[in-house]
């Protein structure tokens, strides 16, 4: 069976603690590069669907389109059934 010594443990300690602020240290020199990478090219992805969301509705400049607005009044069917009057019983 293995034994732990005082110095073993130590040495485990100190190692996990180097690479724990080795890699603070890294992500604090580094980290706001590649926060700055990821923020360009989402913004470029979000560009260009803006700008395909509006290359069809560009027009030639000087053409003229008029859309007609649908009618609002519908047309009732006369033939729907026969009309019944009541009258309320208290």
């Amino acid at each position: 069976m293995y034994e732990a010594s005082f110095s073993g443990i130590l040495r485990t300690i100190l190692i996990i603690m180097l690479v724990y602020f080795g890699i603070k240290i890294l992500f604090r020199f580094f980290g706001p590069l590649i926060l700055k990478y990821f923020m360009k090219k989402m913004g470029k992805k979000f560009q260009d669907q803006f700008s395909q969301f509006q290359q069809p509705q560009q027009e030639k400049e000087g053409k003229v389109s008029i859309d007609k607005k649908p009618r609002r009044g519908r047309k009732s069917n006369k033939n729907v059934g026969e009309y019944i009057d009541y009258e309320e019983i208290d």
